[in-house]
């Protein structure tokens, strides 16, 4: 563990992450192929209004160019991070055009990491090296498994032959590759209350293929139903078994238990990268940096307030057309930056400051704290060491429901 927490402390160091003043830019592509079924992201399955999108993402980017406060403190976006929907579906020109957009209005750090998600049926060879020369530096690939039968259960654009071949290909052309794996996916053989869940040797198997590529960075979620899915009406008409909790904890285990024997550290709930490898777009979220969020549904935050775009593609494009930004403010009161800070901080190997927390919020929610989580310290589903309060093994798979406890309600 010594190891482990010494590679942190590196990271968190040497990167630009550790300076302040660093900042990202996340661009939202509100497109794909189809609809997968577990999804309930903001996107759009026709691609008509494409090229219109891309104009306005554009425009927004322009107009949104002084939110960023440029002073001696200020080191740059050093991060440009391409999601959705499916990023993957624009053209080459499209995507270059809007990294030249930032690179025109903002002030760019040296070396930006700039990553695009990307569905393996995008990620032909010509692609890749075209998205390596417009200076797209990392990928983050949508997997999922590499069992035909699931990708087929979740409606995913891809098979099981393009996910391996992708990454035979990938691996050639770029070194910074993250991929997405779930676990948890019912055996869509079987349904009913006897159904199956995937196997704990299956879900091995699909680890050890995804090890076997020499991928640096691994992020994997448990597959949730999201009222309003295709997933979920499949499981109430009986067609798809029900995701088991049980099960889905097992897999974790299985998962934090192998990426941590092949040199990965556990640096976020969901995360687990290589030295030098872990996301550094996720990492500013997750330490508290400002980011701006373009495109339909974005989030934006600036350390006192966040905001969000309206997630409609046509209302988003009129009101660009107007040059005004359809987005909605809120103001952060002080428990609200309390409660992020300890969601975010209980997901990743950083932890929860006491220090800080008495420092910037006050001994009032100091107090609070400590006697809230008393009850998961006794149960050893917390600890605290030098100070940071931190989620052990057995209480990392239900951090989230902790932290939700630890939260703050009407304490002023």
């Amino acid at each position: 563990m010594f190891d482990s927490e010494q590679k942190i402390n590196n990271f968190h160091n040497s990167s630009p992450l550790g300076r302040l003043g660093g900042a990202g830019i996340y661009i939202h592509i509100p497109f794909c192929k189809q609809a997968c079924h577990y999804c309930d992201f903001h996107f759009s399955t026709s691609m008509k209004k494409k090229e219109e999108m891309v104009l306005a993402l554009a425009k927004e980017l322009q107009l949104r160019k002084n939110e960023f406060q440029v002073d001696s403190k200020f080191s740059g976006v050093e991060t440009i991070y391409f999601g959705g929907g499916t990023p993957s579906v624009l053209t080459v020109d499209e995507i270059q055009f809007l990294i030249d957009t930032v690179r025109e209005h903002y002030a760019v750090a040296q070396n930006p990491e700039i990553t695009l998600e990307a569905n393996p049926d995008d990620l032909s060879e010509e692609n890749l090296i075209a998205f390596a020369e417009i200076g797209i530096n990392r990928l983050s690939i949508g997997i999922q498994s590499f069992f035909e039968e699931d990708l087929k259960l979740m409606n995913r654009a891809h098979d099981s032959v393009q996910a391996k071949k992708c990454l035979e290909i990938a691996t050639r052309y770029f070194d910074n590759i993250s991929l997405d794996l779930i676990y948890g996916i019912p055996d869509p053989s079987q349904n009913g209350e006897q159904a199956k869940q995937m196997s704990n040797e299956r879900w091995r198997q699909n680890i050890q293929t995804a090890l076997s590529f020499g991928i640096p960075h691994i992020s994997s979620y448990a597959l949730t139903v999201e009222p309003k899915t295709a997933l979920n009406k499949l499981i109430q008409t009986g067609k798809v078994a029900s995701p088991n909790d049980e099960v889905a904890q097992e897999h974790f285990m299985i998962l934090v238990e192998t990426l941590e024997a092949n040199g990965f550290v556990h640096y976020e709930l969901s995360n687990f990268g290589k030295e030098n490898y872990f996301s550094r777009n996720n990492s500013a979220y997750w330490l508290g940096k400002k980011y701006i969020g373009i495109g339909p549904s974005a989030h934006s935050y600036d350390g006192d307030s966040r905001s969000w775009n309206v997630a409609n593609n046509a209302l988003y494009l009129k009101a660009l057309q107007n040059d005004e930004l359809p987005n909605e403010v809120e103001k952060l009161t002080l428990e609200d930056r309390y409660n992020e800070y300890i969601m975010t901080g209980l997901r990743t190997i950083w932890g929860v400051s006491l220090v800080r927390i008495e420092q910037e919020f006050g001994a009032q929610y100091l107090d609070y704290l400590k006697q809230q989580s008393q009850k998961f310290i006794d149960d050893g589903l917390l600890s605290i060491t030098d100070g940071i309060l931190k989620p052990t093994l057995k209480g990392k798979f239900l951090t989230d429901g902790i932290a939700s406890d630890l939260f703050c309600l009407n304490l002023e």
